[in-house]
């Protein structure tokens, strides 16, 4: 690819025959593209791409329209007929926050629950759905900023698909939260039966965890989809969705160590210490999903790129 790039990787031991095997490598779909010409792709779109400030500018955004948005969803509730589903909703949250965090949150929903905005028409309502597009069109004008997006949408069709997939996206949370619902009733009435007990199999927990991979994989794809001109390109079971998805599950995890066993900000800063440490975990997810974006746009670039090289000239 980079022949300046390939010359100082070639006097380095090691790395230069990780280069060479990674050369020997065809990426399938690529028409002949190497392992390796991805991974340089992939690194200088990193390296380029400022990939932390965006990270930054999304993460601010993001969690600026969270409050919003549960003000939406919660307003909503009263016109959604399954019983249990404001438990249901807070439950869901309570898990995929980091330890330590949800009772800030809950006092913020608490709050919004107790001085309710009225119906679908309220001043609040209205707003919480312009903060929450916000939060959305900031992730696109985040992706927006790479290194291999060169052709941008204007301002206002990249809100009006904003508002779409934010409208999108908590369509996917409730129907998440009404599936998990019904999964939960269905296996008491399995267990109302008898011949077979739930609990000793863990067949909530995974079922659970399933909706929630389900919701996270569609939510993540359709960002990518519809985050740029050239998402149109992008497949529901692409690389980035994929990375992002298996990624973000394992920060998951090892944030919440993270933060019961070492991170002591509560200590630090008292109860603000609750808000710098989801603001950490909003920014990390950033990260992680504009990495996923990131490897996306390269192979859309590789495409692209090796289409022009290979396609042959008009006489």
């Amino acid at each position: 690819m980079t022949k300046e790039i390939e010359d100082k990787l070639e006097k380095i031991p090691v790395v230069n025959l990780l280069v060479k095997f990674g050369k020997k490598i065809k990426v399938p779909g690529l028409q002949g593209m190497s392992l390796y010409d991805v991974i340089e792709m992939y690194i200088i779109g990193i390296v380029k791409g400022a990939l932390t400030t965006r990270a930054g500018g999304i993460a601010f955004s993001f969690f600026m329209a969270v409050f919003p948005f549960m003000l939406f969803i919660l307003t909503l509730i009263p016109y959604i007929p399954i019983e249990g589903f404001q438990e249901g909703l807070f439950s869901f949250i309570k898990e995929i926050l980091p330890p330590q965090t949800f009772e800030a949150v809950n006092t913020v929903i608490g709050d919004i629950i107790n001085n309710q905005y009225g119906g679908l028409l309220s001043f609040g309502f209205l707003l919480s759905i312009f903060l929450m597009t916000n939060g959305v069109n900031a992730i696109f004008g985040g992706f927006e900023y790479s290194y291999h997006v060169t052709d941008v949408r204007n301002v206002f069709r990249s809100y009006f698909i904003s508002l779409g997939v934010s409208l999108l996206m908590s369509f996917f949370l409730i129907v998440t939260i009404t599936s998990l619902i019904l999964y939960q009733v269905a296996l008491s009435k399995i267990d109302e039966t008898g011949w077979l007990n739930t609990s000793d199999l863990n067949l909530f927990l995974l079922g659970k965890n399933a909706l929630f991979l389900i919701m996270l994989f569609t939510i993540v794809s359709l960002l990518f989809r519809y985050g740029t001109k050239q998402g149109k390109e992008t497949k529901f079971f692409s690389a980035g969705a994929i990375l992002t998805t298996v990624v973000s599950l394992f920060t998951f995890y090892l944030f919440g160590i993270y933060v019961v066993k070492f991170a002591q900000y509560n200590q630090l800063y008292g109860s603000i210490g609750t808000l710098l440490i989801l603001m950490l975990f909003v920014w990390l997810n950033a990260i992680i999903l504009l990495l996923g974006f990131e490897l996306n746009a390269s192979l859309y670039s590789l495409r692209r790129r090796n289409k022009t090289f290979t396609t042959p000239k008009k006489v």
